[in-house]
């Protein structure tokens, strides 16, 4: 066998629920132990949420739900199995964390889902402790390692004893199914995987399918994670004041963020005064003064791993917006609005593409991206476009209870000087929607 800084030998091996020290439990079903390893909300968190009357999702079952829906979608496309190298992906079948943001351009972790529910991950060297309480996860391995940066001119060689693994593992969990579905891999490994004779099939449809409906746990973990994301847009409020930079203001969500259990934050989305036209501007040195606009996407990644995402305006020192600010705000006031009110099951994507509401023209050039995209533990399937792109990027599909949506607008005119960024994040309930976002949008945007 042979190793590396890395990466150990590739060796399966149980966990031993023996291992985990006897506590007692938070109110969400995690190990109440200082010391433990899983990571999580903080007492802060539990705190506010308390203070809401939120009530917390059990992890258990919230974990049985997701291998659950992995499952029923590869019974379902007649497949064997699922590797999963995504970051993300991994979470929702095991709901392990290991350096996730570090593991997106260095796959050193992998896993592997059987139809019948097996399930084997690959983790980072001498990492076995961090899975230790997730009973699911049945075996623990290592050495999924072949990347360049570790594997250099050996990588084909680690690709060949990686795949031989997953080959000996669809073998044994699906006889003679040799269809598995991969979400991403590395060259070496899909070459690796053909010369064994395994069919390799589109493994993104089905992570994007299985998260696609929320089960009863996953939507109480969300409604913590906006609560705590909303903590921390407040205290990014009150940062807010003439002489700091735009990075002082984006670091307060950051740091609320943290400090309640939450994750990271994929963009940093946050611009200023005329930096906030054209939008995607990222949070840098500028100073604002009373009087800027400032905006926003959170695009955060909260507590229990769920994604965050919603965006408002605000005006720096609390002074009146002009005229045209108004003008602008409103536009996407009611632009979210309106799109909003036609969520319910049964709709189809091309319906609300061609029923939403119309920005007027001078504002369709910068129109934001989509129209709705879903949301789970990051923005996930599906992307409903504006009708300018529905033709080169659309497709259809049809709203289902406990899908979790986010509608959202950027409104700017082309060489203006402000632009306005709002959006919701929405469920999809059995009757309509329902706004899971409630941080209250801008008054004096919106007073005649």
């Amino acid at each position: 066998m042979m190793t590396s800084p890395f990466s150990i030998p590739a060796q399966s091996r149980r966990i031993d629920p023996s291992r985990q020290r006897a506590a007692a439990l938070r109110a969400d079903g995690s190990v109440d132990d200082n010391d433990r390893s899983e990571i999580g909300p903080t007492p802060l968190a539990f705190a506010e949420w308390a203070a809401l009357g939120l009530q917390v999702p059990q992890l258990a079952t919230m974990r049985e739900y997701r291998l659950q829906r992995i499952c029923e979608q590869l019974v379902a496309r007649d497949l064997g199995g699922i590797l999963l190298f995504d970051p993300l992906n991994i979470r929702y079948a095991t709901d392990s964390t290991n350096m996730q943001l570090w593991t997106t351009h260095n796959p050193a972790r992998a896993c592997f889902v059987a139809a019948s529910g097996h399930v084997v991950l690959w983790d980072f060297h001498g990492c076995d402790h961090l899975s230790a309480h997730l009973p699911l996860v049945r075996e623990l391995r290592s050495g999924a390692s072949f990347f360049y940066f570790e594997t250099g001119e050996r990588t084909d060689e680690h690709a060949r004893r990686f795949c031989a693994q997953v080959d000996e593992l669809l073998r044994t969990h699906a006889g003679d199914n040799r269809r598995l579905a991969v979400d991403r891999i590395e060259v070496a490994g899909l070459r690796a995987l053909d010369a064994l004779g395994v069919q390799v099939h589109d493994g993104q449809a089905v992570t994007e399918f299985a998260r696609l409906i929320k089960g009863p746990d996953e939507i109480l973990a969300m409604r913590c994670a906006v609560a705590s994301c909303e903590a921390a847009i407040a205290e990014m409020r009150q940062a807010m004041r003439a002489g700091v930079t735009e990075n002082d203001v984006w670091a307060a969500l950051h740091s609320g963020n943290i400090r309640r259990g939450g994750e990271w934050i994929e963009t940093r989305i946050l611009s200023s005064g005329p930096r906030t036209n054209p939008w995607y501007q990222e949070s840098g040195p500028r100073v604002l003064s009373d009087g800027d606009l400032l905006s926003f996407d959170t695009d955060l990644i909260g507590v229990y791993g769920f994604c965050v995402d919603m965006s408002r305006s605000w005006m720096c020192g609390g002074l009146e917006p002009t005229a045209e600010q108004k003008r602008l705000y409103r536009i996407a006031h009611e632009h979210i609005q309106v799109n909003a009110d036609m969520v319910k099951p049964g709709v189809r994507f091309s319906e609300l593409t061609a029923n939403g509401h119309r920005l007027p023209e001078s504002c369709r050039a910068q129109r934001y991206g989509v129209m709705f995209h879903g949301v789970g533990l990051c923005d996930e399937y599906p992307c409903i476009r504006y009708p300018e792109d529905f033709d080169a990027y659309g497709y259809e599909g049809e709203l289902q209870p406990g899908m979790a949506l986010c509608v959202e607008a950027y409104v700017g005119e082309v060489g203006g000087r402000d632009g306005i960024k709002l959006e919701n994040q929405l469920l999809v309930t059995e009757t309509g929607y329902e706004v899971l976002t409630h941080y209250p949008f801008e008054g004096s945007f919106l007073d005649e």
